[in-house]
């Protein structure tokens, strides 16, 4: 499960945009094995998002687990296959969704003893990991950051879904190439395109200054 950490350092405002998004959640989906998603293009702050939420909703008590898409990658050269600048490439071919949905997702919802993995390749060393099973209790959430959560063959995993908007420019790179490349950028325009997972989020977060996380509306600008 989630190692708790001090949130002391947090903001006023961060604070209370993660007590209001907590208590939502649970307010509908404290019992039984939950899933939440956390999305948002490159530059939101997904993981750090989705580790705050994470040990917000278990300072009460409530079982959390966390697990990142990017810990399913697909191999470098399947990846790749289209080529390095292939925006299709990086929206159909990046993640193993098959191997996410077998090892992770499906266990997970099963509860009881079945054991599930929350980490399956690592894509630094294009090598697939040990995979450690791991338990949990009965009424347990599993979150999930990463791009992509909304697509079409995703989409209906999630109890609650959690996209971040963001002004900022990303300040990564992803598999060594620049985050605005055309492959990135055009990969994200893709996705998009066909699932719009802006408007279907169960919340939206301007998350530009991570410290003042904001609300929004689907209507916003």
């Amino acid at each position: 499960m989630v190692q708790l950490r001090s949130a002391t350092r947090w903001t006023s405002e961060k604070r209370a945009a993660f007590d209001a998004l907590a208590d939502e959640f649970l307010a509908q989906y404290a019992k039984g094995r939950t899933f939440l998603s956390v999305d948002g293009i490159d530059g939101s702050c997904r993981r750090d998002f989705a580790d705050a939420l994470a040990e917000r909703l278990g300072r009460g008590g409530h079982a959390v687990f966390r697990a990142s898409i990017d810990d399913f990658h697909r191999p470098r050269a399947e990846r790749f296959a289209r080529g390095v600048d292939s925006a299709e490439g990086y929206y159909y071919d990046s993640y193993d969704y098959d191997l996410f949905r077998r090892v992770l997702v499906e266990p997970f919802r099963l509860g009881g003893s079945t054991g599930f993995v929350t980490s399956a390749f690592d894509a630094e060393r294009d090598v697939p990991v040990e995979m450690e099973w791991l338990t949990g209790p009965q009424d347990a959430t599993l979150i999930v950051d990463g791009p992509f959560l909304g697509r079409p063959e995703l989409r209906g995993l999630w109890n609650f879904s959690v996209w971040l908007d963001t002004y900022a420019l990303p300040a990564i790179t992803v598999d060594g190439a620049a985050p605005r490349s055309p492959r990135y950028a055009g990969g994200e325009r893709l996705y998009l395109a066909e699932a719009n997972p802006r408007a279907r989020a169960s919340a939206i977060v301007d998350n530009t200054d991570a410290e003042l996380p904001r609300r929004v509306f689907a209507d916003s600008c």
